[in-house]
Parts: structure tokens; C-alpha cells; sequence
């Protein structure tokens, strides 16, 4: 069965807490995004129609970006994509009891969080 998936709305930076405090300045600053915090204490800047959280990530080394996939069957969408060979990673970060959404990896290990669209 086809999987409806598609583009979400949120882009997630996870940057090591050495590099936290530059990497925000560089975005309000010197790109000058708006800000906007109402999930702190994570910050979000408005990029276009997307939204770019910028996590601080005491535990990583290096910065990664995670990108979301919508779907209105997440279950579906998460089967279908483990199917076709992507790598389930739901530890990698805990969304809650009752979340409608889980983690995957695409093929160059780029996380992704397949969620409902109204899941949060």
C-alpha cells in the first residue's frame, strides 16, 4: 500500500553547546531571521514558510540538521518507509507517550521525524 507522505513544516539544527550561543547570534544577527521562542528553551527562526529550531545538544560533537515528513497515517507512512529499507531510530530522541509520529533514517543518515501533522 502507497504511504501519503510529505513535506513538513520544521527543520531541526542539533548543535553542540560549544557552538550553541554562535550559532544563534549567526542567525538573528548577521542573517537576521526573526526569532521566535514558544518552545523554549529550544529557538526557532522563521526560514521562508519553514521553521528552523535551533536544539542545543550538549552531547554531540558536531551539528546535524533532522528535516519532518508529514503523513496522515503514520503508521502506514513509518511501515512503508522501514519496507523499503530505512533505518527505524526512535531512541534517538523521545517524543512522549501517545505521539503520533516515530524516527527514521534516510540512506546518507539523515534523521527524520514522520509525524501527523497535528500530532503536537
Amino acid at each position: 500500500m502507497a504511504a501519503d507522505i510529505r513535506g513538513g513544516i520544521n527543520i531541526a539544527m542539533k548543535v553542540p553547546t560549544h557552538q550553541y550561543e554562535a550559532t544563534i547570534a549567526f542567525y538573528r544577527d548577521v542573517v537576521g531571521l526573526k526569532p521566535f521562542t514558544d518552545k523554549a528553551p529550544a529557538i526557532g527562526f522563521e526560514l521562508g514558510p519553514n521553521k528552523l529550531w535551533i536544539d542545543e545538544a550538549p552531547t554531540m560533537s558536531q551539528a546535524e540538521v533532522w528535516l519532518e515528513l508529514f503523513s496522515d497515517d503514520h503508521r502506514n507512512a513509518l511501515q512503508h518507509l522501514k519496507a523499503a529499507g530505512s533505518v527505524r531510530c526512535d531512541a534517538i530522541e523521545p517524543l512522549g507517550d501517545g505521539f503520533r509520529g516515530g524516527w527514521i533514517m534516510n540512506p546518507a543518515n539523515i534523521v527524520h521525524m514522520v509525524r501527523e501533522p497535528d500530532a503536537w
